[in-house]
């Protein structure tokens, strides 16, 4: 299993690929494929606590493994240091997200939506209980929510 994951899942965590940065490509790829969205808001360059969600608990093994078959990743990032601006379009997405997802301005925030961006329930804050629980958590609202 482990080979598995080094040689198939590590490849496109590196690649970006699990991760989408435009809800609307987001939504039409889960209702194509019958998934829910996690929307994470992050701040990629400065916030510790977003950091931390991405290393422990979106990259977890365990989650990963689930994500492939029954999410679409969706990352708002808000970096503040120059070198890792967005390009001013993404910015301009990213901002819409958080005036309507985030507009406390929570970081991270991460919301578990439907295909039509209805959110079916919101993290705030870092994840404390760990990636097994997270997932399990996870497992549990896209059961409850699987005729979405």
């Amino acid at each position: 299993m482990k080979l598995f994951f080094a040689f198939f899942v590590l490849p496109l965590l590196i690649n970006g690929s699990l991760w989408v940065n435009n809800l609307e490509q987001a939504e039409q790829k889960a209702r194509t494929e019958h998934k829910l969205i996690i929307l994470n808001f992050s701040g990629s360059d400065w916030c510790g606590p977003c950091i931390r969600m991405h290393k422990e608990i979106f990259e977890s093994e365990d989650f990963l493994k689930y994500t492939n078959d029954h999410l679409v990743m969706v990352n708002a990032d808000f970096p503040r240091m120059k070198k890792n601006q967005l390009p001013k379009d993404q910015q301009k997405l990213n901002d819409v997200l958080a005036e309507k997802y985030n507009s406390e301005g929570s970081f991270p925030c991460t919301l578990l939506l439907d295909s039509k961006g209805k959110v079916i329930y919101t993290w705030k804050g870092f994840y404390s209980k760990g990636a097994e629980s997270f997932t399990a958590e996870v497992k549990q609202l896209v059961e409850n929510n699987r005729s979405m």
